[in-house]
């Protein structure tokens, strides 16, 4: 089994920076596409940001210019550094990974983590 554990959320006031964190564990054999997913109270879950295998990544248009993706293969971990954090940025962010689990490079399945919460309030 995989699994993704996210963290680094918190509370931070408007313009402030936040780095979160998604650690991926188990039984792995490649990691390929990952990203990040949000979702407010009351809304629909929302895109924010996806990386490749080869590092190649795309943004929300909400969020360009201020978050950006990154990763650590060594570390099967992956990153998101938000910037000028503003207010509707609050909500939980979900991170999620395309993996080969052990043994073989396909089939490839998506893994979610449970979520942090981040709060951008004066």
């Amino acid at each position: 089994q995989v699994q993704l554990v996210e963290s680094g959320g918190g509370l931070v006031q408007p313009g402030g920076f936040l780095r979160l964190s998604c650690a991926a564990s188990g039984s792995i054999f490649s990691i390929y596409a990952m990203g990040w997913y949000r979702q407010a109270p009351g809304k629909q879950r929302e895109w924010v940001a996806h990386i490749t295998s080869g590092n190649s990544t795309n943004y929300a248009d909400s969020v360009k210019g201020r978050f950006t993706i990154s990763r650590d293969n060594a570390k099967n971990t992956l990153y998101l550094h938000m910037n000028s954090l503003k207010p509707e940025d609050t909500a939980g962010y979900y991170c999620y990974a395309d993996v080969a689990r052990s043994g073989a490079p396909a089939p490839r399945y998506t893994y979610w983590g449970q979520g942090t919460q981040v709060t951008v309030s004066a």
